[in-house]
């Protein structure tokens, strides 16, 4: 709000301006030379003549020894010529002779305003009130200088005291009005500029306050028509602007609020304290990039004000930067470190990257403030599920399902009980790894590892007959993990035999497989399930392990360092071996480093691993082709086809057409380049290869 500069009369009214006539009171003491001088300096006074009516007025003060009137005189034309020093002195001559003329007080008062001096005038308004407290109209003048004495709280009495006397006047009730807006009382300030618009609203001119009031009290429709009136009068009113952008960002019209906080901020750059609202305004409109420079700009500009990291950091967060988030987080974390919102939302980015044992921490301090929040629980339970903290996860698990049913949380139970079981057969416990198993069942947990797990801890047992049922359970649920059937064969194997081998023959028993946890999100109240990924259930551990070696793989990858690459998915490979997409990524490096050889074999194992894998096929026929080898090539591209004719938008086509022509079958080879055609909608390469079937027909 704009520091409002109060108008203000120097003589407000008939009764001081009667101070000054040039009539001689009844009981004046005036000697007849005097009076003569008197009437003459009136008559200078009327012509305009200031300096000569003062030099009467001296000189009948000199021959009546001092008199009330001409000292009265003296001081108010002292006034008008802005000689405030002489007409003090004057006055306080005056208050000698009549120390309880309170209008004298006035006139005193009046000139310490105009001065600036508001302490004094203060002073001086306060007499006169204390001498003649039937004069109403004092009340404005005692506002007005409280008012610029930011005393806001009497200066609302006083004026409020003025206006039951005179409520029809303006400037008052402006003054008012203003005083209730500085101190952020904008309902009143509002009925007040009401109250005026109202009585006159061809006159209004506070359009721009009173819009900003009614910004304040959440009426934005309204506010927008006043702040719009406010800037038709006046362009340059970035105060008005500002509100406007306000008001329009309230009410979702965001284009309209962008065009005026980028005016306000064309020509008041240095306005610091809208960025925060602006840059609010630009992450609402998905201009992430303005807003975290706006953000960052506000955080320059205001270093203690943790909004500033809070908003910054939840851009951060939803555009899935974890780190700078938490980096943000953590600062206003310093600045409040009882905010309980502040905790969970870090707890949320750690958990996003998979920092489980920060998560953790944070879930623990905010558990300790708020044991029952359920959905911090719910975290806190995958978190353990994720740091492998079986026990633990389990129990909390149960007691979440204790206070009410969730399908999510019972399969991430399930899952639990069922890694913990795999780490009991491992241990050799396998009577509590059976009882867990049983456990997951009950809970409808329907993988078919939990039916190997029951395989491998009665085969353990020598209940051969529950083993061998639990064995073909796995193999029907998921009869493309092959270690399930290989392992029964062993087991079949070994009961013709003198002692029982319970060794998997896809690696050792203390292999679990590995679990994708994914946090719930707290504001939605929702878990995210915990599932299996991997083609062969392996150890949740040894599934890590690979998963690291190939994120390694990837980055030397990116890197160019390809000898290193294919360390890490040579690597990746002992523990999974039978992961067609990490031979297909070994058999690319090869190509590059132009080995076509070793390229061919990676390729022809990641087919062997999975027959159907596209990809293997159609990087197999181009590994052919570069050979020269134009049948092999042809049938990978052909195998390709037949596993998915709409594969890579038909590029299976074109590359058969090509190993066909090149063998000099021409009409086999147009009959793919159509085909290809007709799969592929870049215009470009349509254009090459119609102009190729141009030339071979």
């Amino acid at each position: 709000m704009r520091y409002r500069t109060i108008r203000k009369q120097l003589l407000t009214t008939i009764l001081i301006s009667a101070l000054t006539m040039c009539a001689i009171p009844v009981n004046s003491a005036m000697t007849g030379e005097a009076d003569t001088l008197y009437q003459e300096a009136c008559t200078a006074e009327h012509q305009q003549d200031l300096k000569g009516a003062i030099e009467k007025l001296e000189k009948a003060i000199e021959v009546s020894g001092g008199d009330s009137m001409l000292y009265t005189k003296l001081a108010g034309i002292y006034t008008e010529i802005d000689e405030f020093d002489k007409a003090l002195d004057a006055y306080n001559k005056v208050l000698k002779l009549k120390p309880d003329d309170s209008f004298v007080y006035i006139s005193i008062g009046s000139i310490y305003e105009n001065q600036g001096k508001y302490k004094e005038a203060l002073v001086a308004y306060s007499k006169a009130l204390d001498i003649f407290p039937e004069y109403k109209y004092n009340y404005f003048n005692i506002a007005n200088v409280q008012y610029q004495l930011r005393n806001y709280k009497e200066a609302i009495k006083n004026y409020n005291m003025f206006l039951d006397t005179y409520p029809q006047h303006i400037e008052s009730r402006e003054n008012l009005a203003a005083s209730y807006t500085a101190t952020k009382d904008y309902t009143n300030a509002s009925a007040q500029y009401k109250i005026i618009y109202e009585k006159n609203p061809d006159n209004f001119k506070n359009f721009a306050e009173y819009g900003i009031a009614l910004l304040n009290t959440n009426e934005s429709e309204k506010a927008v028509e006043m702040l719009e009136r406010a800037i038709e009068k006046d362009a340059e009113n970035y105060s008005a602007h500002l509100a406007l952008a306000q008001a329009y960002q309230d009410l979702g019209k965001n284009d309209l609020s962008y065009e005026q906080y980028q005016v306000v901020l064309k020509n008041v750059p240095n306005l610091n304290t809208v960025r925060l609202d602006y840059a609010d305004l630009l992450a609402t409109m998905n201009k992430n990039t303005e807003a975290i420079e706006q953000y960052n700009m506000y955080i320059k500009a205001y270093p203690n004000d943790i909004n500033g990291y809070k908003s910054i950091a939840a851009i951060y967060k939803e555009l899935g930067n974890y780190d700078k988030a938490i980096e943000n987080y953590s600062i206003a974390i310093t600045k409040d470190g009882n905010d309980i919102n502040l905790k969970k939302d870090i707890a949320n980015c750690y958990h996003n990257k998979k920092d489980y044992a920060n998560a953790l921490k944070y879930y623990d301090e905010i558990l300790t403030a708020q044991p029952d929040d359920y959905d911090v629980k719910v975290n806190k339970a995958i978190a353990l599920h994720a740091l492998k903290k079986y026990d633990d996860a389990i129990t909390l698990y149960q007691n979440l399902l204790s206070t009410k049913s969730d399908k999510t949380l019972q399969n991430n139970l399930n899952d639990a009980l069922v890694s913990r079981g795999h780490e009991f057969v491992a241990s050799e416990n396998y009577g509590k790894a059976i009882e867990d198993f049983k456990s997951a069942i009950k809970g409808g947990y329907t993988d078919g590892y939990v039916y190997y797990g029951l395989a491998r801890a009665y085969r353990a047992t020598g209940n051969n007959t529950k083993a061998s049922e639990n064995y073909e359970k796995a193999i029907s649920i998921d009869p493309d993990k092959t270690v399930y059937s290989a392992e029964y064969s062993d087991f079949i194997s070994s009961l013709y035999k003198p002692k029982v081998n319970v060794q998997s023959t896809q690696g050792d028993s203390k292999d679990l497989p590995a679990i994708n946890l994914t946090l719930d999100n707290v504001e939605e109240n929702a878990v995210n399930e915990v599932k299996t990924q991997t083609n062969v259930k392996s150890t949740s551990v040894t599934m890590k392990q690979n998963e690291d070696f190939i994120l390694e793989g990837d980055k030397n990858y990116k890197s160019n360092n390809y000898d290193a690459a294919v360390k890490n998915y040579q690597d990746a490979l002992q523990l999974v071996p039978n992961d067609a997409v990490t031979l297909l990524k070994i058999g690319n490096i090869y190509k590059i480093k132009e080995d076509n050889t070793k390229a061919v074999n990676y390729y022809q194992k990641s087919i062997i691993v999975n027959p159907d894998y596209t990809d293997g096929w159609f990087n197999l026929g181009l590994a052919y082709a570069n050979e020269n080898n134009l049948i092999e090539s042809q049938k990978s591209f052909e195998k390709v086809i037949a596993l998915d004719p709409d594969y890579n938008f038909g590029y299976a086509y074109y590359a058969l057409g090509m190993a066909l022509e090149h063998q000099g079958k021409k009409p086999e080879a147009i009959k793919n380049y159509k085909l290809f055609i007709k799969h592929n909608n870049d215009k470009e390469m349509v254009n090459t290869v119609q102009t190729k079937i141009k030339q071979l027909q």
